[in-house]
């Protein structure tokens, strides 16, 4: 689960969610646990709650998981908490990773381990933040749906900015106004790929030594298996050339 704003990111992330469907559930499971702890299992007064079911849902988990997962969040014991890591990957690449974990010193302890084994640097707190910019993002399927017809709903709608490639369009907000976005959407019955807040690069760097693209890669894949990563960020413009 991994990139920034552009279509072979969002092709590389849905590959990774069909091949590793049971990580990704986990993944999402966590979100929908935490949503329920903190709000109650019902949808209709908790916001948070229908934010997690819709990203599940954009992620293909089937609704009896998506039901089963909430009532056992409703007396599951387990403490989330939410902590973002920064550094940096061979060739300057700045990653943002974010985690969901009920043991931050296990977490603290893979992720710096991803970094150094792949040649990176795991660094503090606002090393490479600073370089990226929070927005709320809903890729959707066009189907017979007309660019016009989106176009139309994004103006009415309010969101920020939309862009297409083929039979896919993404629309951007701000953060903020993500479920806002996310419930109107819903109701005109689009089809999501995508729902969730996304950090988006100032600058993106592209790397062609192929040994350096190798160890990203490597880097990534790890974060993918890892089920505490929630997900990551980076400004690697040439993602498509990964191996």
């Amino acid at each position: 689960m991994s990139g920034h704003s552009k279509w072979s990111t969002i092709k590389r992330k849905k590959e990774k969610t069909d091949a590793q469907r049971a990580k990704v559930f986990t993944k999402v499971g966590r979100e929908i646990a935490v949503a329920v702890r903190e709000g109650g299992p019902d949808p209709a007064n908790n916001g948070k709650l229908r934010d997690a079911i819709a990203k599940a849902k954009a992620a293909n988990v089937p609704a009896d998981n998506i039901e089963r997962t909430i009532k056992k969040s409703a007396v599951d014991k387990a403490e989330y908490e939410t902590i973002v890591y920064e550094g940096y990957s061979v060739g300057g690449i700045a990653v943002m990773v974010e985690t969901l974990t009920d043991n931050r010193n296990r977490t603290a302890s893979d992720i710096r381990y991803y970094f150094d084994k792949h040649k990176g640097n795991l660094g503090t707190s606002g090393c490479v933040s600073f370089m990226f910019t929070q927005k709320g993002s809903i890729v959707i399927e066009l189907g017979d749906i007309s660019q016009d017809t989106i176009m139309e709903d994004c103006f009415e709608s309010g969101a920020l900015d939309v862009e297409f490639d083929g039979e896919i369009a993404e629309i951007t907000t701000a953060s903020e106004d993500l479920r806002t976005l996310r419930e109107y959407f819903e109701q005109k019955g689009y089809t999501f790929l995508s729902v969730e807040n996304v950090f988006e690069a100032s600058n993106y760097i592209t790397i062609d030594d192929a040994e350096q693209l190798k160890l990203i890669s490597l880097l990534f894949e790890r974060f993918d298996d890892n089920e505490d990563v929630q997900n990551y960020w980076h400004n690697l413009a040439n993602i498509e050339d990964l191996p």
